[in-house]
């Protein structure tokens, strides 16, 4: 019992969050430097010759340069093992952010600090408020133009309603970027610029801030205004309470630049001693304590065809308590089988390692068969509770999908659905129909896209998208109605998803409530929880 709880212990388990362009890849990238988990990390923008980053590992996302899906990454470092959730910035791939979310204790949120909060992180932010999560701030790009510092915390408090603790503090930006002082120690880190990418990182020269040496090197100007803002800030900012983080009332702020992997290490530092262990999480039996030596875990995403060659699927899970030991066998509560994990395996993007055990806080990805959804719960023999479903979001947009070769009918059907059980997409059927006719929904366009380039790259078929006019669905609360004796549902499609659950799509919020008005006694959800 002792071993296992010094395992779980050691573990930290968080997501990284951001707008697109904040930084997000190159932070993850610089962290698994300093792990030792790669030795050079790749340009994510990346020029003909040079690598992708280490996290983007699709195809579509290497062409495009952004993170279309969460990769999972785990590295040791200064005695604690430490699993990354890093997760798309995009605004339309923030369902699978979502999910991820649900995986993590904790939750890094990058902000570029020539633009502060921008729309993205608002939303992300809130999902990480619903739950509780701690967070942490790390501005970027200070060897960029920035914002007033003072204005970037005001950003934070005013827009996402969290009050802030600058942990350091950066001396000028841009061209007059001259380094940060951390404000419990004193000093102050002096940044000298390097040529960016690869292993290198900024120079760094210590000083006390009384001492004259620091006042030579950054002029009177800057000096000054330093030792004005450090009184400014701790007459004025909020004491740091761990409580209050642990609340995600409370967000400790650092200041530094990726790029340069200048503060990366300062701020690993801090927020290892400042996170917490694995956390207990809720389930129909109450919350369930991660040092309980029985092995339990839920699946917050699945992958299909990380690896071309052999068409596989990855169930990934969250180790929530206990010791996995692959040897032995679990009970997956949704289809009522015990089972060996085929495959049990630790990941880096796409790069595995097949392991024989791991322990609550960490991810795992196995081999899904095909019996696998997102929100299921697997635990010991003999056990039977479930965690807490993960909420499945009403999607935005909708077409109708065409298959121009009717000859690859298998492979269409099975690439559809594989990429709707990731959770990427979701699908429909025409309430009377069969697979003859497939709806697809998503939470933002370019999902679209990518449902486009997978069908064609990893299932060699070619598809039509044809628009469809409808903003809104809502899943009927009691399946069993008959959806055919509705009132007032001409202008509304009806259809079901792949449980056979009804829903409805509408054009505008003003034909849900009419359709409830003429109806009585039906209920609408926005969202299901898997």
């Amino acid at each position: 019992m002792a071993e296992l709880k010094k395992e779980i212990e050691k573990r930290r388990t968080f997501a990284i969050i951001s707008h697109p362009d904040a930084g997000k890849t190159t932070l993850t990238e610089k962290f698994l430097l300093f792990g030792g988990a790669i030795n050079t990390a790749g340009s994510v923008k990346g020029k003909a010759n040079s690598k992708y980053a280490v996290s983007d590992w699709m195809d579509i996302e290497k062409e495009r340069g952004i993170s279309v899906t969460s990769s999972v990454l785990q590295f040791e470092y200064d005695g604690y093992c430490i699993n990354i959730l890093d997760t798309p910035g995009h605004q339309d791939f923030s369902e699978d952010t979502y999910r991820t979310l649900m995986a993590a204790d904790s939750a890094v949120m990058v902000i570029d600090a020539s633009k502060g909060v921008e729309a993205q992180t608002i939303k992300l932010f809130k999902v990480c408020v619903m739950r509780h999560i701690p967070i942490f701030t790390f501005i970027n790009k200070l060897d960029r133009d920035a914002k007033d510092t003072f204005e970037l915390l005001d950003d934070i408090e005013s827009v996402l309603g969290i009050q802030t603790c600058p942990v350091n503090w950066p001396i000028g930006s841009g061209k007059e970027f001259k380094g940060v002082y951390d404000r419990e120690s004193g000093t102050v880190s002096r940044f000298q610029a390097v040529s960016t990418g690869g292993a290198k990182k900024a120079q760094e020269t210590d000083y006390s801030i009384e001492d004259d040496g620091l006042k030579q090197d950054i002029g009177d100007i800057l000096y000054n205004q330093l030792v004005e803002e450090v009184e400014l800030l701790d007459g004025a900012s909020e004491p740091m309470d761990l409580d209050k983080v642990n609340r995600g009332e409370l967000s400790p702020v650092f200041f530094g630049s990726a790029l340069n992997t200048f503060g990366i290490e300062t701020f690993l530092n801090h927020f290892l001693k400042m996170t917490s262990p694995p956390l207990p999480r809720m389930s129909n039996e109450g919350l369930i304590d991660p040092m309980e030596e029985e092995f339990s875990a839920f699946v917050f995403k699945i992958q299909a065809n990380m690896n071309k060659s052999h068409r596989d699927r990855i169930a990934f899970m969250r180790i929530c308590s206990g010791r996995f030991d692959a040897a032995k066998e679990v009970y997956h509560v949704q289809s009522k089988r015990k089972m060996k994990l085929s495959q049990p395996q630790q990941l880096m993007a796409q790069d595995r390692k097949i392991v024989e055990e791991a322990y609550a806080g960490d991810v795992i990805g196995v081999f899904d068969p095909g019996i696998f959804s997102i929100g299921d719960t697997l635990c010991k023999p003999g056990k039977k509770f479930e965690y807490e479903g993960i909420p499945t979001f009403a999607p935005e947009h909708f077409c109708r999908i065409v298959q121009m070769n009717t000859m690859k009918r298998k492979q269409f059907v099975q690439g559809v659905t594989q990429i709707a059980q990731e959770g990427a997409i979701q699908i429909f059927q025409e309430y009377t129909a069969g697979m003859s006719e497939i709806i697809v929904g998503v939470v933002g366009v370019l999902q679209f896209e990518v449902l486009k380039y997978r069908l064609e790259n990893e299932y060699g078929c070619d598809i039509k998208l044809e628009p469809l006019p409808y903003n809104f669905i809502r899943w009927i609360k009691d399946p069993s109605t008959d959806v055919n004796a509705l009132k007032r549902v001409n202008e509304v499609k009806k259809v079901k998803d792949m449980k056979g659950n009804p829903l409805l799509l509408f054009t505008n919020q003003w034909t849900i409530n009419s359709v409830l008005e003429y109806n009585e006694g039906l209920e609408l959800l926005e969202f299901r929880k898997n």
